[in-house]
């Protein structure tokens, strides 16, 4: 098929801590990810007047995230004015829906060659930034969702109805972080990273990984969520969620090089994975994680496979609740869950983290010779 939209590369920043001090908080998220973009360019020797359209991920549109950050970082990177770019807003799933975009365009006939990816620098522009503390529902929404939850009290509406313990989630979190070191260790990670320099040096591994985390060590901390107003009205939720079992705020940016297999026949770049299927859905706002499930369903059946023909499940790892519910409800096996570790571990910088799962998916495809992968993401709203 002559626009048959092929993955052939993948790059990544490193995580950093998305607080002041952290490895990344002194780049600005333009240069950051500009440098993602420039490794991107670089190591597949392309040439970026080729390139179509930039389309990024980036949920807080605001500071210094509110003008097109792709656009600012493709022409501080010194690359041709007349490539455009656009910015995507699908909340945690803003760069899964770039690719997605990005490979439907190629389908299309509309594109030849897109960098789809994101950035999120959450230790300068604060999650929540865009809202500035105001109402983001109004009058309407309201009357049909009153009282509507954050996502922690989300997260503990999944574990108490889906009867998933404190201690599974710290097991599974712990289990996050000790899979990322091991991929780590054996320099897994390294061959997806692009080494970002920063005014304090160079970084070039993650700073998010906790190699000593243990199910008993985060047994000890607090939860984080309790409020008696909540308890009152959901007197199912047991108060399990922490710091330690939930993603964490994070900086970094991603990038994806998708093309037509034709014009990378025409450039000697070799295709590393195929699209299958697509699939977007929502959910109970209530509950507001728990749209991985259907999306799982569907997806699957729209490419005619079954789950346990698929090799590497990436489910973000938003809360440890969210992978959990979804393994019970598909009955997938958790070996392929996250193999190389999640967002617990990883951590989440919003806007980028949709091709962060991605790449690592297909880098561990790569690694284990397994043919295919899934990958799923709970986003604000039940979606």
């Amino acid at each position: 098929m002559q626009n048959n939209p092929v993955i052939v590369d993948i790059a990544r920043s490193p995580m950093g801590r998305g607080k002041a001090g952290g490895a990344l908080s002194e780049v600005h998220p333009a240069d950051l990810l500009m440098q993602v973009l420039v490794g991107i360019v670089e190591r597949n020797k392309l040439d970026p007047g080729l390139v179509d359209d930039l389309i990024m991920g980036c949920v807080s549109q605001a500071g210094e995230q509110a003008v097109p950050t792709g656009r600012t970082a493709w022409l501080a990177a010194g690359y041709p004015l007349h490539v455009p770019c656009t910015m995507v807003e699908r909340r945690c799933g803003s760069s899964q829906q770039a690719v997605h975009f990005a490979a439907q365009g190629i389908a299309a006939g509309a594109y030849e060659i897109v960098l789809a990816g994101g950035i999120e620098s959450m230790s300068r522009v604060p999650m929540g930034s865009a809202r500035m503390g105001k109402d983001p529902h109004g009058v309407a929404y309201e009357q049909r969702f009153p009282g509507t939850v954050g996502q922690g009290i989300s997260a503990e509406l999944i574990a108490a109805r889906w009867g998933i313990s404190r201690e599974a989630m710290d097991a599974y979190s712990a289990r996050s972080h000790q899979l990322a070191e091991q991929a780590r260790v054996a320099g897994h990670l390294a061959r997806e990273i692009v080494a970002i320099d920063t005014p304090a040096g160079r970084v070039s591994e993650d700073e998010t990984i906790r190699a000593s985390s243990t199910a008993e060590g985060l047994a000890q901390l607090k939860t984080s969520f309790n409020n008696d107003e909540i308890a009152a009205r959901f007197p199912e939720i047991d108060w399990s969620v922490t710091a330690g079992n939930s993603s964490q705020i994070t900086d970094g940016a991603s990038v994806a090089l998708v093309m037509s297999e034709k014009m990378a026949g025409k450039l000697g770049l070799r295709p590393r994975a195929r699209f299958v299927a697509f699939d977007v859905i929502a959910d109970d706002p209530l509950l507001m994680l728990t749209a991985p499930i259907p999306a799982t369903q569907r997806a699957l059946a729209k490419a005619g496979l079954k789950v346990d023909d698929i090799d590497h499940y990436e489910v973000n790892e938003a809360f440890a609740s969210v992978p959990l519910a979804w393994l019970k409800d598909i009955k997938a096996d958790p070996a392929r869950l996250n193999p190389r570790g999640g967002a617990i571990a990883l951590g989440h910088p919003l806007g980028a983290s949709g091709t962060r799962l991605m790449s690592s998916m297909l880098y561990g495809l790569e690694e284990t010779g397994g043919r295919y992968g899934l990958q799923t993401m709970c986003e604000a709203g039940g979606q």
